[in-house]
């Protein structure tokens, strides 16, 4: 049975126009959500991560961000012809995010209470009292003890734990059929993340939600995600199921993340570091025509250098870009 698709975007292309020159933040990304599962979205700071969460949401700042090609369904309809007054019908109330700092997010002249009820009241056709009963509601289910007294509260009052879950009942309190959490967990304490995790995977759950996990850490990948998409350079590199991906992974990148996490079965005097750092992404913008990881990755020769390889499916639904994934068991060998 084919499963209909609820999010798709196809050969996205985000670029920010600046003094300097134009940034390529996204550039041909294609990846789809169904419902009721969680994509992770995973790589580097500055790898397009979070432009790509802001594009669906058409959050970008213009100027001078500027979406200049592709397309973006959710439920069969693209987002990018939608008028600024049906998107925001849509945004906060199908489609949802948790952004990722809460402290800068919250309104702190607002209690908590007021900013909750405000989404509700916005997409729901209902009275400011009943508005109220249903964000204590939401408080009570995202785990805040006392929410009768935490909705008259700022967000100055609360810890960052706390604030974050104010943020994750803020996304969900029209219960959207897409949660984007960006990073959610970042700036956190192991147990927190661990608390948060657990309460995204129940409302997902609870819900049937799809969940957009954009994260650089492998650990909260593995423990939500069903599917993945490492992102590199405003590009998809590779993209599978989370038990392929870290069982058989096909591209240098994401093999050198892999390898760069601590173990604690192996006796090793340091850990594995992918050498170099991301390119000038204004590099790209100047006619570079190439694998972006070429200046960092270990199997890279003269074709790296002058020609970007296409993103090809290597088994079903595994799909990898770069030229020499024969080699790579040459470098699991290190």
């Amino acid at each position: 049975m084919v499963r209909e698709k609820l999010v798709e975007l196809k050969n996205l292309k985000t670029y920010f126009y600046i003094e300097e020159g134009i940034v390529k933040a996204v550039d041909g990304v294609d990846f789809e959500i169904y419902p009721g599962e969680t994509l992770g979205i995973a790589g580097e700071s500055g790898c397009g991560k979070s432009v790509t969460a802001l594009s669906i949401m058409r959050l970008l700042p213009e100027p001078p961000g500027k979406i200049v090609d592709g397309e973006i369904y959710f439920k069969g309809k693209n987002l990018l012809k939608l008028e600024p007054e049906e998107m925001r019908k849509i945004r906060g109330n199908d489609i949802s995010m948790i952004f990722q700092e809460p402290m800068t997010s919250l309104n702190p002249v607002f209690t908590v209470g007021n900013q909750i009820s405000e989404a509700i009241l916005n997409h729901k056709d209902i009275k400011h009292k009943e508005a109220i009963e249903q964000t204590v509601e939401i408080l009570r289910k995202v785990g805040i003890p006392l929410p009768e007294k935490r909705i008259n509260e700022y967000p100055h009052q609360m810890s960052g734990g706390m604030n974050q879950r104010v943020m994750i009942a803020m996304a969900i309190s029209c219960t959207p059929q897409l949660l984007i959490a960006d990073e959610p967990t970042t700036a956190l304490d192991v147990t927190t993340q661990a608390q948060i995790l657990n309460l995204i995977n129940g409302l997902k759950d609870r819900f049937n939600m799809a969940i957009m996990m954009i994260t650089h850490d492998l650990g909260v990948i593995a423990e939500i995600a069903d599917r993945v998409a490492v992102m590199y350079t405003g590009k998809i590199v590779e993209y599978a199921d989370v038990k392929t991906l870290f069982a058989n992974p096909k591209h240098p990148y994401t093999w050198g993340l892999m390898k760069s996490i601590p173990r604690i079965d192996k006796d090793v005097e340091s850990l594995y570091t992918i050498p170099g750092i991301v390119p000038n992404l204004f590099d790209f913008s100047k006619g570079c025509n190439c694998c972006g990881f070429n200046t960092r990755c270990l199997l890279a020769d003269d074709k790296c250098f002058t020609e970007e390889p296409e993103i090809k499916e290597v088994d079903e639904g595994h799909k990898v870009k770069c030229w020499h994934i024969d080699k790579l068991e040459e470098l699991k060998k290190i």
